[in-house]
């Protein structure tokens, strides 16, 4: 089943257009928005947009390129996600693994036209990392653009434990190939990595209006309620059920943390013993990711207040202690003995 029609961001897609007709788009673009917009399914308009042989400022649909593109078959369109980590020791057969779990990924998405959430362990980790270095070092299959799509770019973890795999990444988006366009999507652009932000160019999306959700709702014959097009609040992601319970617990959990390191000790020891074990390490890396979330938002409010100059930048060491957490916990940490250490630093941080 190819994708639906991309709605909605009109002028976004004029803009993109126009840059690709001035030959000015640029090679690496952060694409940012609320949760269930459709970042990624711009991402792949974009492939479209460059791959069509009508060249108009819309992609025609119905040659070859474009199929392939909304079939998930294009050979010089790459689409990451975040993955399990790999089990293989070896790196070369990590790769092979990440790109096995890749493509299971993509045939779901040619199934159903649709994808979910990922998992709370899913990341961009360093398996992932090289082969995209692997595959940005290949030739066009076809002879013109290539496209790499990164999707959840905050999932892109800190790679501290192979230098040089990080180093080639950054290398790779600060002098990316002739005719490559890397699109970074994300609905929290203040957890990506700032060595990587600081090599993007911004694309801001908004939430689509409620007629947008509603065509989307018609065209896949969900049979959505008026009120629920109405609560969606221009999420297509929200409509469908998505994230959102999900999002809204690991919300709920990363604020009782910081509520609890507030309280002192006692209340933070509990917090930490009340963790899930190691089949819950899933749900405890979703909390880690709203608790960065909460702390870029605590920062953002606090960097606008006079005299709370050091307030946000104890936030800002904190959501580093919270990445740092998440990478350790991709190492099979313990979430009750993560959560004890990261408690505590958040503690002498100031930055609950």
């Amino acid at each position: 089943m190819p994708l639906t029609p991309l709605l909605g961001h009109q002028q976004t897609r004029e803009r993109l257009s126009a840059a690709i007709r001035a030959d000015r788009l640029p090679q690496v673009l952060l694409v940012t928005g609320p949760a269930g917009v459709g970042k990624q399914r711009l991402a792949l308009w974009l492939a479209e947009r460059l791959m069509c042989e009508a060249q108009g400022d819309e992609p025609c649909g119905r040659c070859l390129p474009c199929r392939r593109v909304a079939g998930l078959v294009h050979p010089d369109v790459h689409w990451l996600v975040p993955i399990p980590r790999p089990k293989a020791s070896d790196s070369d057969k990590q790769v092979e693994e990440a790109g096995a779990s890749l493509e299971g990924a993509m045939a779901e998405r040619r199934e159903t036209g649709r994808w979910g959430p990922p998992d709370g362990m899913a990341s961009h980790g360093i398996a992932a990392a090289r082969l995209l270095q692997r595959r940005a070092g290949l030739t066009s299959a076809e002879g013109g653009w290539r496209v790499f799509v990164i999707g959840r770019a905050e999932r892109l973890v800190p790679q501290e434990s192979s230098p040089e795999a990080a180093n080639a990444l950054l290398k790779l988006l600060e002098e990316p190939p002739a005719k490559s366009v890397f699109v970074l999507t994300t609905a929290a652009p203040g957890l990506v990595l700032p060595t990587i932000r600081s090599r993007t160019v911004p694309v801001r999306v908004g939430r689509l209006s409620d007629g947008e959700v509603r065509e989307w709702a018609v065209a896949q014959q969900l049979d959505a309620s008026e009120e629920e097009i109405l609560a969606a609040r221009g999420s297509i992601g929200r409509l469908t059920g998505g994230d959102d319970e999900g999002a809204r617990k690991a919300r709920a959990a990363a604020v009782a943390v910081l509520e609890a390191i507030e309280r002192g000790a006692q209340e933070t020891a509990l917090v930490s013993i009340r963790q899930g074990v190691a089949q819950a390490r899933g749900e405890f890396t979703a909390m880690l990711d709203a608790l960065a979330d909460e702390l870029a938002s605590r920062a953002r409010l606090s960097a606008t207040r006079p005299g709370s100059v050091r307030r946000a930048e104890a936030h800002a060491a904190g959501i580093e202690a919270v990445l740092a957490t998440r990478e350790r916990v991709q190492g099979n940490l313990n979430p009750q003995l993560a959560m004890a250490t990261l408690a505590e630093e958040l503690a002498s941080l100031g930055a609950a």
